[in-house]
C-alpha cells in the first residue's frame, strides 16, 4: 500500500512539473510564432542590403532595409562584451576567491546594485560619462551602456561557478607553492570555463535586446556607418522607431527585424552551447587519460 501511495505521488508530481513547463513553453512558442507570421513577409533581399534612409525614401516607394541596424547591433554588442568581460570576471573572482579582502563587500554591493538597476538608468549613466564628455551620441557610448548591463550578470555567474569548483584544485596549487593569483588563473578558471561561458552568453543575450540605453547613447542612424564615434543604428532601438512610424512598409520591416533579433539571440545560445559541450567533452577526455591503467 505504501509503495502504491509513493508511486501515485510520483505521478502527480510528474504531471504537475509537465503542466507548469507547458505553461511556460506554450506562450513562448505562441509569441515566436506570432513574430514569424507577421515578420516573414518583410524579409527580402532589400531588407539585408539596403539602408533605411530618409522618410522621403519610403514615401517615394524606394527600396529600404535594415542593414545598418544589423551591422550596428553586432558592432556595439561585441564592443560592449569586450568592455564587460574583464570587469565582470574580475569581480566574480574577487567575490569568490578573496572574500576576506576589504574591497569585496564594496564590489558585492556594486554588482547587486547594477544587477537590480533598470536598463534606462544605465543608459543615463553612459550618457553622463560618455555622451556629455565627448559632445555627442556615439556607438561607443551605447557599448558602455550595454557593458553596464552585462557586467553584473557576468560577475554573478562567475562567482557562482567558482564557488562550486572543487576546493581540492586550489589545495593542489597552493601545496606546490604557487601564489594564490596563479592558482586561480591557471587551475580554478580553466575548470570553471564552461559555466563562465554560459554566464557570458546569458549576459550577451540580455544586453542584445535592450533598447532604452541605446536611445540615450547611440541614438540611431538611418545610414550605414562603421565609425564608433558617431551615432549608430541597432535593432532594438530601430524596432521601437519602426513600431511608431506611420508607414505600413516600415511596420512589416519592424516585424522582420524582430525575427532577425530573435535569430541573433538563438544563434548565440546555440554556438555557446556547442562550445561548452566541446569544453566539457575535452575535460572528460583529459580526466580519462589521467586515470591509471589497470594491468
Amino acid at each position: 500500500m505504501n509503495l502504491q501511495l509513493r508511486y501515485a505521488r510520483d505521478r502527480v508530481m510528474l504531471i504537475g512539473i509537465v503542466g507548469l513547463t507547458l505553461l511556460v513553453v506554450v506562450p513562448l512558442f505562441l509569441i515566436i510564432g506570432y513574430v514569424i507570421v507577421n515578420g516573414i513577409g518583410g524579409l527580402n533581399w532589400n531588407f539585408f542590403t539596403q539602408e533605411l534612409g530618409s522618410p522621403s525614401r519610403a514615401m517615394l516607394g524606394r527600396p529600404t532595409g535594415l542593414v545598418a541596424a544589423i551591422v550596428g547591433t553586432i558592432i556595439i554588442d561585441l564592443i560592449a562584451l569586450a568592455f564587460a568581460l574583464p570587469f565582470g570576471i574580475a569581480s566574480g573572482i574577487m567575490m569568490s576567491e578573496y572574500p576576506e579582502h576589504p574591497f569585496t563587500p564594496v564590489s558585492r554591493i556594486m554588482v547587486s546594485t547594477l544587477n537590480g538597476m533598470p536598463a534606462v538608468l544605465m543608459g543615463l549613466m553612459a550618457y553622463a560619462l560618455v555622451v556629455k564628455n565627448t559632445g555627442g551620441f556615439s556607438a561607443l557610448a551605447g557599448s558602455v551602456a550595454l557593458a553596464f548591463v552585462m557586467t553584473p550578470i557576468i560577475a554573478r555567474s562567475t562567482e557562482s561557478v567558482l564557488r562550486i569548483t572543487p576546493w581540492s584544485l586550489r589545495e593542489v596549487g597552493l601545496s606546490l607553492g604557487l601564489p594564490r593569483w596563479k592558482v586561480t588563473l591557471s587551475l580554478v578558471l580553466p575548470a570553471a570555463r564552461p559555466g563562465i561561458v554560459t554566464g557570458v552568453l546569458i549576459a550577451f543575450a540580455r544586453a542584445a535586446g535592450e533598447a532604452a540605453p541605446l536611445m540615450l547613447t547611440s541614438f540611431g542612424n538611418n545610414f550605414l556607418t562603421f565609425n564608433v564615434r558617431s551615432p549608430m543604428d541597432t535593432l532594438p532601438q530601430r524596432l521601437y522607431s519602426l513600431a511608431i512610424s506611420p508607414y505600413k512598409e516600415w511596420h512589416a520591416m519592424g516585424w522582420g527585424g524582430a525575427i532577425i533579433l530573435l535569430l541573433f539571440v538563438m544563434i548565440t545560445f546555440f554556438v555557446g552551447r556547442v562550445v561548452v559541450d566541446r569544453m566539457e567533452k575535452r575535460a572528460l577526455g583529459l580526466q580519462a587519460m589521467d586515470k591509471p591503467k589497470k594491468n
